[in-house]
Formats: C-alpha cells, sequence, structure tokens
C-alpha cells in the first residue's frame, strides 16, 4: 500500500503538463516540515473511529513525502517520448502509468519497498499509541518489553547473575529476530538497485 500510493502521487507531480503543479509540489513538501503534532493526529484517528483497528497504524503513515519526492524525481527521468508514444495509440493515463511508467521504474519500486519495510519493521510508536488490545499488537512492541524487561532486570542488585545473563541472551535473540528479516528480504532486492534500466528504451 505505501508503494502503491506513493507511486500514484508521485506520478501526476512527474508530469509537465499537470495544471497546477509547482503549487501541488510545495503543498506536499510542506508536511514534510509542518506537521500538526501527536495530539491532533490521535484525534483524527479517533475521529475516524480508527482506534484499536490495524487501520490506525497504517493509514496514518501510508505516504512518506521524502519517498513520494524520491519516486517523482525517478518518473521525471523517464523520456517523455514514451508516454506520448502510447497516447498517440490511444492509452490512457493509467495505462501509461501501469504499462509503461511501473515497469521501467523497478528499481526505484524495490528501493522503496525496502525502505518502507525498514521503516515499518523498526516501528513500534504508533501501534504502543492506536491500539489497545494486546492481541492486535505487533512484534515490534513484544521486542521492546523484551529489551525493557532485560534492562530493569540487569539493573537489579539482588538479582542473581545467571538470571542476568539469561536477559541478555534474550536482547541478543531480539536483536538477531530484528535483524534477520530485512537480511532476508534484502538480496531479492538488491538486483534491481542498479541504474540504466532505460538505456536502449528510447531509439534515436
Amino acid at each position: 500500500m505505501n508503494v502503491l500510493l506513493s507511486a500514484m502521487c508521485a506520478y501526476p507531480l512527474s508530469r509537465k503538463d499537470l495544471f497546477g503543479r509547482r503549487f501541488f509540489t510545495i503543498f506536499v513538501t510542506v508536511t514534510m516540515f509542518v506537521s500538526g503534532g501527536m495530539i491532533p493526529l490521535y484525534l483524527v484517528v479517533m475521529k475516524l473511529k480508527l482506534l484499536n483497528t490495524m487501520w490506525s497504524v497504517i493509514l496514518p503513515g501510508a505516504i512518506s513525502t521524502y519517498n513520494m519526492i524520491i519516486m517523482r524525481t525517478a518518473f521525471s527521468g523517464i523520456p517523455d517520448s514514451l508516454a506520448e508514444s502510447a497516447y498517440i495509440d490511444g492509452a490512457s493515463d493509467i495505462t501509461v502509468f501501469t504499462k509503461i511508467i511501473l515497469p521501467l521504474s523497478k528499481p526505484i519500486l524495490a528501493t522503496m519497498t525496502l525502505f518502507y519495510s525498514v521503516s515499518h519493521w523498526n516501528s513500534f510508536f504508533p501501534a504502543m499509541l492506536y491500539l489497545n488490545d494486546q492481541s492486535k499488537y505487533p512484534v515490534q512492541i513484544l521486542m521492546r518489553d523484551i529489551v525493557i524487561a532485560g534492562d530493569m532486570t540487569s539493573q537489579s542488585g539482588d538479582i542473581a547473575s545467571d538470571i542476568n545473563i539469561l536477559a541478555m541472551n534474550y536482547k541478543y535473540a531480539v536483536i538477531i529476530i530484528s535483524v534477520v528479516p530485512i537480511l532476508l528480504v534484502y538480496p531479492f532486492l538488491q538486483k534491481y538497485f542498479t541504474k540504466g534500466i532505460l538505456i536502449g528504451a528510447v531509439k534515436g
């Protein structure tokens, strides 16, 4: 959802014939520097009746402005002649987006997938803020609780040394769990990080 929504927002902003393109670009960019804050966002989520649902974790961070601007820049680098040729053949904007822009943007899509994956995998605060039902907690909160419990145990002066060692082992296990999934995903996306996919796409 992150990658799809970001691409759908980035593509119109990358089109030079978009009316008010500069205004919309500035309007979106301002959100990187100006935010309503945690309390107004919480009130919005509450008014939308999303509290204690998984959508409260998904929707507020559905689009990262920084990642969207990166995608917009990548889309801008695709030659306009490809889209113009498709329009001459009767293609619509949706067809150009799905059949031309996205297939030629696999490197940036793979990069954004990795960025969003790492961001969500490391995120625990939104779930801690919006979710009350422990059965809906993501694994990040569980790992956070384990780390905090280990810190509290290691700070106790009367605890036995073997229990301290056990607490440290729990913390090391949490580190492995937090790192391994990203290490498993990265090899599948690494091949798309090379540049030059557009070489030869436009014949002179």
